[in-house]
């Protein structure tokens, strides 16, 4: 078995100083951390076997699956294999990371800058560059987990404003990381004329549903109940629902003229196959504008909003903000979620290091018929508008119009392992694939 240094607690300890002073205190041929707080109980033969992998796959970082043990209940959690676009800075690996040394302490002096809280991921993302990363799919240790809170309220952990600070540095480090390999893209935007086209009304909410009988009424009376100084109409498309929500669609579309309800023919759409059904509809406005089946707008000016900063903004997507409410529409933690990690200068890179970007979001409905949507039922959202911004502005509303409640017959309030690796895998997929699509335009772009 090859000499290694274990070492414990590092996620405390994220800053470049830190990191240096690792390199100059560990001659061994390998460091093994352990990033978390609680101590890692190791299987028989776990070390053996992670350095006999680590030597014949000739890995730089090398990372196990392990056991996770909450509340006195031990599970199996498997982690991901890292491809090129896993560029979140909370992805999983799992407490324990396997470095050969060498390769730490030669990147690290590649990094030149003095990170306080970046320092980890910024290294990771050489390694990326210029090494390799192996993921063994073996459970090799045990752990207990602390955090007992669901999928649903840690998602949100990096937009908390107590992590700013953190954020402005894993920013940083992912642009140079951009830049490094090729991808990152200017702010230079092709500019869209919003007089193309003819539409029968400026704007179309679209909602797309299935089996949402408690919540469909009142998003749907959220949208219909707008003040505009423009025509606009609501477009729910009803995936097959058997719950009753069909019913009570019917019913609100004969007493409102504006609401039009489609049935799509085809049973094999997800949420994203619904809104290309949308948008294709004779019925939909110049300006298509998301609104889940059981959230709701803050208020009633929320269309003119949005359909004013597309003027104002000359862009072909907007973005609003929104508020984490309860089903009683009590403010609930983290509160305003506003993703002021993006600028207009760097936003349509940052795009790439996190798993969305906020909510209600609207298209112009031209460049959306031409891009689609991906027919999925996560994240087909976050693909279209990394493919927006590979071209086009985005426009931003800082201010909350929205109220996404929290319950439990949401999709992500509460996600198992296997759920959201899923979901987790299919948005790294989609940065991969954005990565070499923004590659290959900036090659192009310099060849000319």
């Amino acid at each position: 078995m090859c000499d290694y240094r274990y070492i414990s607690g590092i996620s405390r300890f994220s800053s470049t100083g830190f990191l240096q002073q690792i390199t100059r205190e560990t001659d061994t041929e390998y460091i093994l951390f352990n990033t978390g707080t609680n101590p890692i109980d190791f299987f028989p033969g776990a070390i053996e076997r992670i350095f006999q992998v680590a030597i014949a796959s000739n890995a730089d970082l090398l990372y196990t699956d392990y056991q996770e043990i909450k509340s006195g209940i031990a599970c199996v959690h498997p982690v991901l294999d890292y491809q090129p676009g896993s560029l979140r800075d909370d992805f999983d690996f799992g407490p324990l990371i396997l470095y050969r040394t060498a390769t730490f302490c030669r990147l690290l002096t590649e990094i030149d800058t003095d990170y306080r809280f970046a320092a980890f991921y910024a290294l990771r993302l050489k390694i990326a560059q210029k090494g390799r990363i192996v993921h063994l799919p073996e459970c090799l240790y045990s752990i207990t987990e602390n955090d007992l809170r669901s999928s649903g309220e840690k998602q949100f952990d990096y937009v908390d404003p107590r992590n700013r600070e953190v954020q402005i540095e894993m920013e940083k480090a992912c642009t140079t990381h951009l830049q490094a390999i090729g991808a990152w893209l200017p702010p230079r935007f092709q500019g869209v004329d919003l007089q193309d086209g003819h539409f029968p009304v400026e704007a179309s909410v679209i909602i797309p549903v299935k089996n949402r009988c408690k919540t469909i009424a009142e998003a749907v009376l959220s949208a219909l109940h707008q003040h505009t100084g423009f025509p606009f109409n609501v477009i729910v498309v009803d995936n097959h629902s058997n719950d009753g929500t069909t019913a009570i669609l019917k019913k609100l579309s004969e007493q409102h003229p504006a609401l039009h309800h489609i049935q799509p023919p085809s049973p094999h759409l997800g949420i994203g196959g619904c809104w290309n059904e949308a948008i294709q509809s004779p019925h939909c406005g110049k300006f298509a504008i998301q609104l889940d089946s059981d959230d709701l707008y803050s208020d009633e000016q929320v269309l003119q909003i949005i359909v004013d900063t597309f003027y104002e903004q000359n862009c072909a997507m907007v973005i609003g903000s929104y508020r984490m409410v309860n089903f009683q529409l009590e403010e609930i933690p983290p509160g305003i979620i506003d993703h002021r990690e993006w600028t207009p200068e760097n936003g349509r890179n940052n795009a790439l290091r996190i798993n969305g970007l906020g909510a209600p979001r609207a298209f112009y409905t031209p460049v959306l018929r031409q891009i689609k949507f991906p027919n999925v039922n996560y994240g087909e959202d976050y693909a279209t508008a990394l493919a927006i911004c590979r071209t086009y502005r985005i426009g931003r509303i800082f201010r909350p119009v929205y109220l996404c409640r929290r319950w439990e017959g949401n999709s992500d309030a509460s996600l198992d392992i296997q759920r959201l690796n899923h979901f987790n895998f299919y948005k790294d997929k989609i940065r991969t694939l954005e990565l070499q699509a923004r590659i290959s335009l900036m090659k192009n772009d310099h060849e000319k």
